[in-house]
């Protein structure tokens, strides 16, 4: 578990990484402006930063500039940007950033970032003219996230049908399990097709975070979904995380 700042302007990025980064255990705070990183900053150095170049008071590479005149950048920092140009990653990284990564953030893509950044936790961070090759990386667009298109994780192995009463590999299925497969049983072939689809989609995820005890990360691989997409989906459906794997225990 690390102690993570997140710090951009738009809540709803905000947010989707609260709940990522908190799904795999780590402790999130966030900040909507510079101004509020420079105050959670100076209560407490954090684990890790992932600082939004593009803000409205002070931009990403001004603030990292001033935590490094200020002997501030203790900590490992990635930046995220939509917009950055190669100068940007470049001048960002020269200046103490391990890593860029470019909006959409890809969930492996963060994932690999963050654990990247946390190995870096315990050493000191020195601007990038202590390590040209992340400035070389970044300037052939080589560096994680940018310009790198997702692909989904393989599933390397198949759920049972919804009507199934063994998982994995022979383990009898607790009762919800039973539960979401009656519901995805009893849709009415006489709804609407959208309807109709929407009842077997909730069923479906409904199902798979029971069996995964709430784990957006195995759901994601389990469905193929990125996990960004797949929370848009939930959310969408009306299905709650949190309660499906309470039901479990």
């Amino acid at each position: 578990m690390a102690n993570i700042l997140v710090v951009d302007d738009e809540m709803g990025i905000r947010e989707l990484l609260s709940e990522i980064l908190g799904d795999e255990g780590h402790v999130v705070a966030t900040a909507e402006n510079a101004q509020q990183a420079r105050e959670l900053r100076q209560g407490s150095v954090p684990d890790l930063v992932l600082l939004d170049i593009w803000m409205p008071d002070t931009d990403g590479v001004t603030l990292l500039k001033e935590w490094q005149r200020d002997g501030l950048l203790t900590m490992p920092v990635i930046m995220m940007s939509g917009h950055a140009t190669i100068d940007t990653a470049v001048e960002a990284t020269r200046i103490g950033a391990l890593n860029f990564l470019e909006k959409p953030i890809a969930l492996q893509k963060l994932l690999k970032a963050v654990q990247q950044g946390l190995s870096h936790s315990r050493e000191p961070v020195r601007p990038a003219s202590y390590r040209p090759a992340a400035v070389t990386a970044v300037a052939n667009g080589a560096a994680e996230g940018l310009h790198t298109p997702e692909h989904a994780a393989p599933i390397t192995s198949y759920a049972p049908a919804l009507g199934g009463d063994t998982l994995h590999h022979g383990t009898p299925a607790a009762a919800p399990y039973g539960q979401v497969a009656d519901n995805a049983a009893n849709i009415s072939f006489d709804l609407p097709l959208r309807e109709a689809r929407d009842a077997f989609e909730r069923a479906y995820f409904e199902y798979h975070l029971v069996r995964e005890n709430g784990s957006m990360t195995r759901v994601a691989e389990r469905t193929g979904l990125e996990r960004t997409h797949l929370y848009r989906k939930l959310k969408q459906l009306g299905v709650e995380p949190g309660k499906l794997a309470k039901k479990n225990h």
